[in-house]
């Protein structure tokens, strides 16, 4: 049986062109994983084993998390590179959602960047205990200590240094262990040659500042330690480390490496990092929800003699059909088992269970409590539990951020249309940042996402993986139509073809009614004809006629709300009148009414909260009143300011790009429907001149 204290589970986040693609390759090459290496953006076109996808060669930036695994010592790492682009933020939510530990990836330069601060919201969110890397102390300017500080500094985490670089920039060549206070040295072609040295007389004093730094720092967390420290004496290596173990898993402190990933420098002390401050599966909390005690919270046990409880986290269309990733939580998954979906209560059979490097498998046939493998061939969906039938649990499901943005898609040929939908279909079901809906107005077709870099990675994928050529445009806004006041009417209606005629006269009153919410159902119907002037059976018909005219709006064409329309008096003929006659009549006397009572195009406003560093306050605030928004209030916590404002539907199109590039890309946004408001008139007149065609085409 398997021992799972051997075994991590760990994830690789970071701010985007950290170098977390390039430290899992490298990773992988010093545990024998792969024999040679390639880089993100190499010259040879092969690129990182991790970016499998085509698209991700080609830009050099990581698309989708990819899971491989690796053996270092007897330790057995599950690792997930994950994307650092903020539009990409689903794969580290449902990454981090599973994984027991993670690397947090820094750069050396230009330290604690804006992904860096939202990947660390979403480690505190799921409580995984984190280390830092600071990658890149090759690069010209870099500056490791300082990175150290804005962990503190911009992160509120507790940073303890566990080495410092022997060299910088150019001249970077291994680093001082604070435990040992012994030096390695990275030699040979790819840093395999490893040199154990004495501290160098220049960094001895420095050594000695950082080491006491680190008692210091641990000292809090372990009394033993504060009393050798208290008395001068020397802190056993087995004390301290124990000690940092301890309180890196409660998430007390962050342990800090350095290095450098593309030269060799670092990497295999990082892995030591790795299987000795990292949690294994067991010293994880793992809750799940009972559905026969009325979803109480019970804690799982990472033993595989325990009835099965999984997850699938994330899903990928392969060419053999639906690849799914699932993290086991305890209990043995093994093939030919039949699972049980907690959402359907549908049986399943486990047909094939691979191990995924990358996009390569090797087959299995069971795996354990605290693995992370794929199935193939069972349809579910993202955030699904998987148990054996015996216990009825449900895993607490991952944070899934809303869209930000939209787009309309329409195919270019017609024949395209059913392979459209087929990569709407399978996009939707894998990426639940990415959505799709059907303007039932418009009828245009809306993809939505989480930036327009998101959009335009999944534009592509329609190209390249289905051969749908696509237009994109700017979806249509729902404009709507009402009244300003009251207005009379009074129609008669004559046709008279030979044989029987229509004829029917109505008189009464429009009126505008009280405008809230989505106002899907403002219109109001009432009648005070007296002594059968119309007959009761007829009544109906105006209702109709008018109804009909409530769809489409003279002005420009979009629904008209907000109406109450009251018939008073009229005339029948005991011949000529009919159901047909009234609702014409209805139709005729609510345009000639509907011009008299002062038409007006009402906009969606929508409420727009951003979440920005207190230092570009001023520039958010300055563009959403450009945008024509009103500033509802603002508040302030921990260097973050929150600003809500209402803004105009029709003015946020772009809003995404803009607010990123105004903050350096540390700002976030979510929008959501207020009301419907008056537009202003000059922007109402450039309405009629764009739209009154449509509305001369319904015949309003």
């Amino acid at each position: 049986m398997k021992n799972i204290e051997k075994h991590r589970n760990i994830g690789i986040s970071a701010h985007i062109d950290s170098g977390k693609t390039t430290l899992t390759e490298r990773i992988l090459f010093h545990t024998k994983r792969i024999h040679a290496i390639h880089e993100v953006r190499g010259k040879d076109g092969v690129g990182a084993t991790m970016d499998s996808m085509e698209l991700e060669r080609e830009r050099g930036i990581t698309i989708q998390s990819a899971a491989t695994y690796a053996t270092w010592g007897d330790i057995t790492i599950n690792i997930i590179d994950t994307p650092g682009h903020v539009d990409f933020t689903i794969e580290v939510e449902r990454s981090l959602r599973v994984l027991d530990g993670a690397v947090l990836v820094l750069c050396g330069v230009a330290g604690v960047q804006s992904q860096s601060i939202t990947v660390d919201r979403q480690m505190r969110r799921y409580n995984v205990p984190r280390i830092a890397f600071v990658n890149k102390c090759d690069r010209s300017g870099a500056n490791p200590l300082r990175v150290a500080e804005q962990l503190r500094e911009k992160l509120n985490l507790l940073p303890c240094v566990m080495q410092i670089p022997i060299g910088l920039e150019d001249q970077i060549k291994g680093v001082v262990d604070l435990i040992e206070m012994k030096g390695y040295v990275f030699g040979g072609q790819n840093g395999q040659e490893i040199t154990v040295i004495e501290i160098p007389e220049d960094l001895k004093a420095q050594a000695a500042e950082y080491r006491a730094k680190m008692i210091e720092t641990i000292a809090d967390f372990n009394d033993s330690v504060m009393e050798l420290a208290l008395e001068g004496k020397d802190v056993p290596e087995d004390l301290i480390k124990a000690t940092i173990r301890k309180a890196t898993i409660d998430l007390k402190i962050t342990p800090i490496f350095m290095g450098s990933a593309y030269k060799h420098v670092g990497v295999q002390r990082l892995l030591d990092g790795v299987t000795a401050y990292l949690p294994n599966p067991t010293e994880v909390k793992n809750i799940a929800l009972n559905i026969e005690k009325n979803e109480e919270p019970t804690e799982l046990e990472d033993k595989d003699d325990k009835p099965l409880v999984c997850y699938a986290f994330k899903l990928t269309d392969d060419r053999y059909g639906q690849l799914t990733y699932v993290r086991i939580y305890q209990g043995m998954l093994k093939k030919g088992l039949a699972i049980t979906n907690m959402t359907t209560g549908k049986k399943v059979n486990v047909g094939r269970l691979v191990r995924m490097h990358a996009d390569d498998m090797q087959d299995i046939t069971e795996a354990g409590a605290g693995d992370i493998v794929a199935l193939f061939g069972i349809d579910c969906a993202t955030g699904t539990t998987f148990t054996d039938g015996t216990l009825r649990m449900n895993m607490t499901s991952m944070h899934v951020p809303n869209p930000v943005i939209e787009l309309v898609v329409e195919a270019k040929n017609r024949d395209d249309l059913a392979n459209l939908s087929k990569a709407l279909n399978r996009f939707t079901k894998e990426d639940p940042t990415f959505q799709v809906y059907i303007d039932k107005e418009s009828g245009q077709t809306v993809i939505k996402g989480m930036g327009e870099l998101h959009l335009e990675v999944y534009v592509e994928r329609m190209k390249r993986e289905y051969k749908v050529e696509v237009q994109t445009g700017a979806p249509q806004v729902a404009y709507r139509e009402t009244i300003t006041r009251p207005a009379a009417y009074d129609y008669t209606h004559k046709k008279q073809t030979g044989g029987a005629g229509q004829y029917a006269k109505m008189m009464g009153e429009m009126r505008p009614m009280p405008v809230e919410g989505d106002m899907e159902k403002v219109y109001n119907f009432m009648s005070s004809v007296v002594g059968g002037r119309i007959p009761k059976e007829y009544i109906p018909s105006c209702d109709k006629g008018f109804q009909s005219c409530m769809e489409a709006g003279s002005l420009i064409g979009f629904p008209v709300v907000g109406i109450e329309m009251e018939v008073k008096d009229g005339q029948y003929h005991p011949v000529d009148s009919s159901d047909m006659a009234f609702q014409i009549c209805a139709r005729m006397a609510f345009r000639e009414a509907y011009q008299k009572a002062g038409p007006q195009v009402l906009e969606p406003i929508m409420k727009v909260e951003v979440q920005t560093p207190t230092e570009f306050q001023g520039s958010v605030v300055g563009n959403l009143s450009q945008r024509r928004g009103t500033i509802q209030g603002t508040t302030e916590q921990q260097n973050y300011t929150t600003i809500v404002a209402e803004v105009p539907l029709s003015e946020m199109f772009g809003y995404a790009t803009d607010l990123r590039s105004m903050t350096q890309g540390k700002a976030e946004f979510t929008m959501e429907f207020a009301k419907y408001s008056a537009v202003p008139r000059s922007i109402q007149e450039e309405l009629v001149k764009k739209y009154g065609d449509k509305a001369k085409a319904t015949g309003r």
